[in-house]
């Protein structure tokens, strides 16, 4: 990359941040969505809440300036639209639900619906390599595995987002990996869309840590798992390069281990897996007496340990680089392992 395409690069993130902090602090002023604090709540003060709008309004203006002017860094224009369209439509539906509340089974419908265009525009997961099987054709199950990939993490992301910065903070650690290891490898479109990731995500976390002062609300974490989950596909297919698909697990793999392991013991416990609950390590952390800020800042930690994970990775030929995973795993286990205990010593659960 010239120099001169780097400060092109940097003067568009900066327009971004600029646009995103912008936003957010017109929420704060001017919206009337106040979160008011219940029973599950680990805030105790009405706050203004919906700041994701922030994050997909400068999205939404990203890859508009990205395909005005960005020819170059371009996929296939049916993937672009496929891949627009469903996120902008996620963002749509969480917003109002956000504003109108509505029962599970819309958020469910509304994410199925979101899939369904992912997978009318052709960006399914064809493919994958595996640890002593190297890569093999998924066919059928391509679609199964793109739909509950797809669901999972944007689910998972949006059950992440409890407390104040955890899910802002993490986005903008995610987006900035993503962008410098698809960059590297080549994936132009994903890097360049990597920007308005971080510059909205970031624009929003100045303003929701230490202390919230603005929430992100359904409409910021439903659409960012959903467009994580999006892009890995994209860098790992469609892209001018191919991204190893793992590396997007791996830089999400703490909130995706947490919400995995929540959801079984729950199962396990025969409970109603549908109904609210505080039962996620994160929430049983911070419910240990530990500050929104510490439980947070342990969670950026693991994220950036998890990115240095992700550059080690993609420098592994083959199958062989899932293996990467397996030291992440030992450390949730072990993490997991005590918070329970913890949380059981104190009769948290």
């Amino acid at each position: 990359m010239t120099k001169l395409a780097l400060l092109t690069h940097i003067i568009f993130a900066s327009i971004l941040f600029f646009i995103s902090s912008t936003i957010c602090m017109l929420i704060i002023k001017k919206m009337q969505v106040i979160d008011i604090p219940n029973h599950r709540s680990a805030h105790d003060t009405p706050t203004p809440t919906s700041g994701g709008i922030a994050i997909v309004a400068t999205f939404i203006i990203g890859i508009i300036s990205v395909y005005i002017a960005g020819d170059s860094t371009m996929i296939r224009k049916d993937y672009f639209v496929g891949f627009s369209l469903s996120a902008i439509f996620i963002a749509g539906i969480a917003l109002y639900d956000d504003l109108r509340k509505k029962p599970l089974i819309f958020k469910l419908l509304s994410q199925l619906t979101g899939v369904f265009v992912v997978m009318v525009f052709g960006l399914i997961l064809r493919e994958l390599s595996l640890p002593g099987i190297g890569k093999i054709q998924l066919g059928f199950w391509g679609y199964v595995i793109t739909f509950f990939w797809i669901m999972g993490l944007t689910n998972a992301y949006n059950f992440m987002d409890g407390i104040d910065g955890l899910a802002g903070g993490t986005a903008v650690i995610t987006s900035l990996f993503f962008s410098v290891i698809c960059f590297q490898q080549g994936s132009n479109f994903v890097y360049i869309i990597c920007y308005p990731l971080i510059a909205g995500s970031f624009g929003f976390f100045l303003f929701n840590f230490p202390k919230a002062k603005l929430f992100m609300g359904d409409v910021g974490s439903t659409f960012l798992g959903f467009t994580f989950a999006i892009i890995a596909i994209i860098a790992a297919l469609y892209d001018h390069s191919h991204t190893s698909f793992f590396v997007m697990p791996l830089l999400l793999f703490n909130f995706i281990y947490d919400t995995s392991f929540t959801f079984i013991c729950r199962l396990i416990g025969k409970e109603n897996v549908t109904k609210a609950h505080k039962r996620h390590l994160y929430q049983l952390f911070h419910r240990l007496g530990y500050s929104h800020m510490f439980v947070s800042c342990f969670h950026f930690a693991v994220c950036i340990v998890q990115g240095i994970g992700a550059f080690i990775m993609v420098d592994i030929q083959g199958s062989k680089r899932a293996l990467v995973f397996i030291p992440f795993l030992i450390f949730q286990i072990l993490y997991s392992s005590l918070i329970i205990k913890k949380a059981k010593k104190a009769k948290l659960i």
